[in-house]
């Protein structure tokens, strides 16, 4: 894995979602929260345990330290809503975006060997 988050091992673009937190962030909670709810995988990142880590994030936050700090292979955000990593993923790496998953009504018919019309 390089240091701006791309891996360097063979297969797929290589992207990675980098979320960079620390221990009692409110705004790190609510993002976890929501990228789970999306099913979108990510590696979290406390900048006050991970070598460098604080110092990548004063590098993309204008010096500060704010946390969450997202990255994405090139896309980087400082603080985003869930909605606004997911719509980076669709762009700059869709392979990372979770198999559409059946909802309960369609699920259902598929396992009573059901198909649902439009």
């Amino acid at each position: 894995m390089s240091a701006d988050g791309e891996r360097t091992d063979e297969g797929g673009t290589g992207a990675e979602l980098i979320v960079y937190t620390r221990p009692g962030c409110p705004f790190c909670t609510s993002l976890r929260a929501g990228l789970r709810r999306q099913d979108l995988e990510f590696r979290e990142i406390d900048i006050w345990q991970e070598q460098g880590a604080a110092a990548a994030v004063r590098a993309i936050a204008d010096g500060n330290e704010t946390v969450p700090t997202v990255v994405l292979g090139d896309w980087s955000a400082v603080n985003p809503s869930a909605s606004q990593v997911l719509d980076a993923v669709r762009e700059h790496a869709p392979e990372l975006l979770p198999e559409s998953k059946p909802g309960l009504v369609s699920g259902a018919l598929n396992a009573l060997g059901l198909r649902q019309t439009d």
